[in-house]
């Protein structure tokens, strides 16, 4: 650094003595070259100014006159001004640079106010809409089934098929709308986090789904898993949506096989979920998240559309991410990874296994 002021000062002394000796607009030049040397080597105002005091005091004690001395010391005066153009121009570009940046944060945070007033008016249309569909949909399949009930030897066979039909899709859009119900939920529900045992949390939801077990055999394979810093009622909606997911799809399997464990990706935890069930073609991945998205007909498959839509957000939430992989009749895998600061490491108060699967 002192080589290259001393170089830099060296410069700035023969480009002044040239600018006094001439005055013309190439010595002049040599100014700003100097200058923009100063600037690209880090050196401040202060510094330069520094450079110029020295370079004119060795002028000055060349034996001049007052008169040659004063008239120096104004050219002089033109010749540093000149150097700092180059940090005036600088200023103005980081001025302006500066403007369009608070401009553009500024059309962000409108962006981003806008958004989530959008949000905000979407998921309270939706809560409406799905509660106040509940009535006339209880209304539709109460009278369905009094019809049936009351008159159904009356009625020819047609009609009692039809009022079977109407009974079924009253029920089954009143499962939409308790899915959309939910969503709708969990976007406008606060955290409640706290460090929860996700083995415990995978036991509770494959005990809720004992009623789709009966009759079925199926090979359990479930690793030991991390506790998380979560919200555990949020968390086990995602648990039983994919553990739900891996019983229906497995329906066509003799024995079906369903395991949950824990793995690290890019350095952040994970949790997935593996069957040998059904699976789907990767193509059509990126729809398996969306709204009402579903890649298997009704007619083989129950459901809504709205399961792995919750489970995303969900995740989201936490800020963790989830993504799926599969292979057509080969099966599915779906995983949720969370951040290191969601994977908080707690000591299991129960022994045996810590924070993901790292034994005691």
């Amino acid at each position: 650094m002192k080589a290259a002021l001393s170089e830099l000062a060296e410069q700035y002394g023969l480009a002044l003595a040239d600018y006094l000796a001439s005055a013309g607009e190439a010595a002049l030049e040599g100014a700003y070259r100097v200058g923009r040397r100063a600037l690209a080597d880090a050196l401040g105002v202060m510094e330069l100014a520094a450079i110029h005091r020295e370079a004119l005091g060795r002028v000055l004690r060349e034996g001049r006159t007052a008169e040659e001395c004063a008239r120096a010391a104004a050219v002089a005066t033109e010749f540093f001004a000149e150097s700092l153009a180059p940090y005036e121009m600088a200023s103005r570009g980081f001025r302006e640079s500066s403007e369009q940046l608070h401009l553009a944060n500024e059309a962000l945070e409108q962006r981003r106010s806008d958004l989530a007033a959008a949000n905000k008016e979407l998921e309270a249309f939706t809560y409406s809409v799905s509660h106040d569909l509940r009535a006339p949909l209880r209304h539709i399949d109460g009278f369905s089934k009094l019809l049936l009930d009351e008159y159904s030897e009356a009625l020819p066979e047609q009609a009692r098929h039809y009022l079977t039909r109407i009974r079924e899709g009253a029920l089954q859009m009143g499962q939409l709308v308790d899915d959309l119900l939910s969503l709708s939920r969990v976007g406008r529900q606060e955290l409640r986090c706290q460090i929860v045992g996700l083995n415990s949390l995978v036991e509770e939801a494959r005990r809720d789904l004992k009623p789709e077990m009966e009759g079925r055999k199926i090979d359990w394979k479930i690793g030991p898993l991390p506790f998380v810093d979560c919200d555990p009622a949020l968390m086990k909606q995602v648990l039983a949506n994919l553990l739900s997911n891996a019983v229906k799809f497995t329906r066509p399997r003799e024995r079906a096989v369903i395991e949950v464990g824990t793995m690290t990706r890019d350095g952040q935890p994970v949790i997935f979920v593996r069957d040998n069930g059904v699976g789907f073609s990767m193509k059509y991945a990126d729809k398996l998240f969306g709204i009402f998205q579903r890649l298997h007909r009704s007619e083989d498959f129950e459901g809504t559309g709205v399961g792995l839509a919750t489970v995303q957000r969900i995740i989201h939430k936490h800020g963790g991410r989830v993504w799926a992989e599969g292979e057509l009749d080969k099966g599915a895998t779906f995983y949720c990874a969370f951040p290191p600061s969601e994977a908080r490491r707690a000591q299991n108060p129960t022994g045996g296994e810590s924070v993901w699967g790292e034994k005691k």
